[in-house]
């Protein structure tokens, strides 16, 4: 596997090593020992999954305190893009994001820590997309800030007129009402 950094500490692309035949494929998603070497030493507990059509943003969430979750995200299916932004405080890139292109295709996975909101936009047809957290879900411990919030500025590379998002995903908060989340270099 290849792992590449971001520009946020702690973001990290994950490629895998592909091998094709005329059979498919198969390669190995996930090694704990070979994360841990590269940065990612989380003890994962929960896989969750879901499936979603063109233009429908998730996020930006996040889980707070005892729940906050380290995320490990792909797409199984399809195309989208990822999103994480760093909310740490004290962190060197705090309000700044990372958006990665995962797909069925390139087989890239994205690894985010601890104090990041997490989101996506499905760029293809429909997409199943997959992750894997370190913390179990609390829906009280939910935070979130609106995908368009102007503070980031993020091109979810879908027009206006075919966004699909929930309630949830248009909470009204900023930067200024970040949960503690501290910066652990």
């Amino acid at each position: 596997m290849n792992f590449i950094k971001t520009q946020i500490d702690g973001v990290i692309i994950v490629e895998p090593r592909v091998f094709n035949d005329p059979r498919g494929y198969f390669f190995e998603s996930y090694n704990q020992k070979e994360f841990a070497v590269n940065g990612i030493d989380c003890d994962f507990v929960q896989d969750n999954q879901s499936k979603s059509s063109f233009g429908v943003i998730r996020g930006l969430h996040c889980q707070t305190g005892e729940h906050c979750q380290a995320k490990l995200v792909r797409a199984l299916q399809g195309k989208v893009l990822d999103v994480v932004v760093d909310v740490r405080h004290g962190s060197p890139t705090f309000g700044k994001h990372v958006a990665v292109e995962l797909s069925d295709e390139n087989q890239r996975q994205l690894f985010m820590p601890k104090g990041c909101l997490h989101g996506f936009s499905v760029l293809s047809d429909t997409a199943i997309f997959a992750y894997k957290v370190d913390a179990f879900y609390c829906k009280e411990s939910e935070w979130g800030m609106r995908f368009d919030a102007p503070e980031f500025n993020i091109d979810w590379k879908i027009p206006k007129d075919k966004i699909l998002t929930s309630d949830k995903d248009r909470i009204e908060h900023s930067l200024k009402d970040v949960p503690m989340f501290e910066y652990k270099r």
